[in-house]
């Protein structure tokens, strides 16, 4: 038996409300106790609301040597990580989206199995190939792991934005004297851009995260994901703190920021 309107809407709100608290408390109390004096991290019970505000225990983490520069890193990392990304993924995935060639669907597959291989097993090969190379212990080797880590979404995501993007703008485009390329970047790449905007933000949240590969391919130019994993032993839990907030923070700025972007691929405004 159906459920009435209202019952079947009131399950969907609730179930949206549980899975946001899902996410929301714990980074609630992480900023919590970031933003508080040393001494309450150890105070229990805990208070639920802000009693004493202090940048106290965020200072003692950005004082902390090497946390800065792994900030830089990070977002260094990330950026290239997108450009990178971006500009193999795009094109892949209007490709996958516009011709029909042989192979095609069986190239789709390809790019999904790759996800299937853990960076771990890959860790120690890649660790030589990069020093043989040179980009051992370099932002410029972390951002092409990082690359290909993220390749995979960032093909089927645009793939699936360019499905939706309608070729007869493009084939007017060319018929007013625009070759298919001009086309692509004029009518078809200015109508993707809410996909791309997604793709990015996936790019961006996998790159920011990424610990194992940071670590095991850097060790001055460290990331903060592989910074934070190899102190997590020696510190205090106000670095920890404070740590996770820093980690999480640009993360979700990142998609406030890209977020109108994906209310076009969604229809809103």
């Amino acid at each position: 038996m159906r459920l009435p309107y209202a019952v079947d809407r009131a399950l969907v709100y609730a179930v949206a409300l549980l899975l946001a608290a899902w996410v929301l408390v714990p980074l609630y109390f992480i900023g919590l106790a970031a933003f508080s004096t040393p001494d309450a991290a150890y105070s229990y019970p805990k208070a639920l609301l802000p009693v004493a505000p202090s940048a106290e225990t965020m200072r003692f983490f950005l004082d902390s040597r090497g946390v800065v520069s792994s900030i830089v890193n990070s977002f260094a990392v990330a950026l290239l990580t997108i450009v990178i990304a971006l500009l193999l993924g795009a094109p892949a995935g209007y490709a996958l989206a516009r011709f029909a060639f042989r192979g095609r669907d069986a190239f789709a597959v390809l790019v999904l199995t790759t996800k299937m291989f853990p960076i771990a097993i890959l860790s120690i090969p890649l660790a030589v190939t990069f020093l043989q190379l040179g980009l051992y212990d370099s932002i410029v080797g972390v951002a092409l792991v990082h690359s290909a880590m993220a390749l995979p979404f960032v093909i089927l995501v645009t793939s699936g934005v360019f499905v939706a993007v309608s070729h007869e703008l493009e084939e007017a485009a060319q018929t007013l004297g625009c070759s298919r390329w001009t086309a692509f970047l004029r009518v078809a790449l200015p109508l993707a851009l809410p996909g791309l905007a997604a793709a990015a933000i996936f790019t961006f949240v996998i790159s920011w995260n990424e610990a194992f590969a940071s670590t095991i391919l850097t060790l001055r130019s460290r990331t903060l994901p592989a910074l934070v994993l190899t102190a997590l032993d020696q510190s205090p839990i106000t670095f920890k703190f404070a740590g996770g907030f820093v980690m999480a923070a640009p993360a979700i700025a990142f998609i406030f920021l890209m977020r109108r972007y994906l209310l076009n691929l969604w229809g809103g405004r």
